[in-house]
């Protein structure tokens, strides 16, 4: 069997949601890591693209995040109903989905509020 060109890793950490950090899990993704791996075989992808969860990414406060490699490109906030965008727009085109990218000033300063929130 060859070796993925990419591996899309999807937190599925889980705290106690009375916990002073989010978890991933409670926002959602294990439901993410299933529907993107159904979208990787639909989209004629399995074998080239893995979808792998991976335990506590520390980050977060942008939960639920994922993060795409060899690319390096990271995503929070993440929603099952973004998955098809990713797939899309990532994995088929070569461009990330700028609005989901970690380093988004919206979704630092989203980060941030959490962050502070829970402090």
């Amino acid at each position: 069997m060859a070796v993925p060109e990419r591996q899309i890793l999807v937190c599925v950490n889980e705290r106690d949601p009375s916990a002073s950090r989010p978890s991933c899990r409670n926002e959602g993704s294990r439901k993410l890591k299933d529907e993107l791996k159904e979208l990787v075989k639909d989209a004629g992808l399995k074998g080239r693209v893995r979808v792998l969860e991976t335990s506590c990414m520390d980050q977060c406060e942008h939960a639920a995040v994922c993060a795409i490699y060899p690319d390096n490109v990271w995503y929070s906030f993440v929603k099952a109903k973004d998955a098809e965008e990713i797939v899309q727009e990532h994995l088929l085109n070569n461009r990330p989905v700028e609005r989901l990218l970690h380093d988004n000033p919206a979704n630092l300063a989203h980060a941030e509020r959490r962050a502070v929130k829970r402090d």
